[in-house]
């Protein structure tokens, strides 16, 4: 099986940094428990006021899975567009570059 990063950004007037971190921690416990979630890399961009993250899960079904239940989760913050993308992983590849697989 192969595991499959999932890519998600929006749009976000903030919190930033230490704020974001106050204010999301319960969520990213509650995001930790995903079923297949390997990790998650949480992405904050100020200047271009996009946030998101990038997720390693241990296969498609459970990425599909977590993106279905994170879009109602985003909607409930008033987020109602973003983009998502599945990419499969080549991980001898990104083994040689030390991808944290």
């Amino acid at each position: 099986m192969t595991d499959v990063i999932l890519e998600i950004h929006f749009h976000s007037r903030g919190p930033w940094h230490q704020q974001l971190e106050d204010a999301c921690r319960g969520l990213a416990e509650e995001i930790a428990q995903a079923p297949g979630l390997k990790w998650k890399i949480w992405t904050e961009n100020r200047d271009t006021r996009l946030a998101g993250g990038i997720y390693l899960f241990a296969n498609e079904a459970d990425a599909e899975d977590f993106l279905l239940a994170h879009r109602k989760r985003l909607e409930a913050l008033g987020v109602t567009e973003f983009e998502s993308h599945l990419y499969e992983v080549n991980e001898q590849l990104s083994l040689i570059t030390r991808a944290p697989l």
